[in-house]
């Protein structure tokens, strides 16, 4: 008895250690990669449709995310009507025929509408409300005192511009970004594929990041910024994402190793490098808020936006890669 007493101490410590050297509940993590992975794989199985109607969710959920975290530090984002140009413009690019065309009009017809719509704050009921409440309680004291959800008369009131200027931001962050992944599913036959590198290869990459700077990590890539990112977990990132391309590669495309045997090299790079710079992006972000996670949506991973970001930020990257070398 008192064996298995001291075991399970000894198995808890083990798992605060990982926890602690990660900054994340590893045991929460892994079962919600579990379950998105399930969920994206399926979506992928059925068909691209459905896919695509996925994509769609999570932009939503994310374009929240952001609304909410925006809110803290008293700035305004028409949340509605970026729901509708980010599913208008992500639909329109992957069902159109002219997808490139398509894709420019939508967005540009999105900041138009998006701008205007910005400069009248207008707010539906107080789910909000109590997002921002809530989240208030776990930011910085700065955070707390800045919001205009903190008291009547916020400490700085924030122009019609800035709201503009954030909206605007808001529609070349998540809509235009995520359309290059609804391009990618629409050129040389291989959009599963193509959905797979470009979903699940940043994942890779985030991971082999993760594991690497917490045992390895001793030299510091960014402290000011993310103080956990380390040189060695981004040559972490860079091997992981390297070993997903070439497993992909194999599968996808055995007859093009002759020609093509470079690509899963720079695509290791890119993942890696891109990815990275898209997490420290983020963490800006989040510093200047005064926030820990975009969001609360994905146990022991934040928010959708904490996850999405580095798959957005390297997602036009990938499908030039991938229409240039014609894979």
């Amino acid at each position: 008895m008192d064996k298995h007493v001291e075991h399970d101490g000894n198995a808890d410590e083990t798992i605060e250690e990982i926890n602690k050297k990660t900054g994340r509940n590893m045991p929460q993590a892994i079962a919600t990669a579990v379950v998105l992975i399930a969920i994206i794989i399926a979506c992928l199985a059925i068909s691209m449709d459905v896919f695509m109607v996925l994509l769609v969710v999570f932009m939503i959920l994310a374009l929240w995310e952001l609304r909410v975290d925006f809110a803290i530090a008293g700035m305004h984002i028409p949340v509605v009507m970026l729901w509708i140009c980010s599913t208008v413009t992500l639909l329109a690019t992957y069902y159109s025929p002219w997808h490139v065309s398509t894709m420019a009009l939508c967005i540009m017809l999105s900041i138009v509408l998006v701008a205007l719509s910005a400069t009248a704050n207008f707010s539906f009921g107080d789910r909000l409300s109590m997002e921002v409440e809530r989240k208030l309680a776990q930011t910085n004291a700065g955070a707390r005192l800045e919001s205009s959800f903190n008291h009547g008369s916020a400490t700085i009131q924030h122009s019609r511009l800035t709201s503009v200027a954030v909206s605007v931001f808001a529609v070349l962050y998540i809509p235009l970004i995520a359309s290059f992944i609804a391009l990618s599913l629409t050129f040389h036959g291989h959009a599963f594929a193509h959905a797979i590198m470009i979903v699940f290869l940043p994942a890779l990459s985030d991971t082999g990041g993760l594991f690497a700077g917490a045992w390895f990590g001793k030299h510091k890539l960014s402290p000011r910024i993310s103080p956990k990112k380390s040189v060695e977990g981004l040559l972490g990132s860079i091997l992981f994402a390297m070993a997903g391309a070439f497993a992909i590669f194999a599968c996808t495309y055995p007859s093009l190793w002759a020609s093509r045997w470079w690509v899963p090299i720079v695509v290791g790079i890119l993942m890696g490098i891109v990815g990275t710079f898209g997490d420290l992006c983020a963490s800006m972000l989040k510093r200047d808020i005064g926030i820990k996670d975009m969001g609360h949506l994905l146990k022991g991973h934040g928010g959708v936006m904490d996850r999405v970001d580095s798959i957005l930020l390297t997602a036009p990257f990938m499908m030039a890669l991938l229409y240039v070398t014609g894979l």
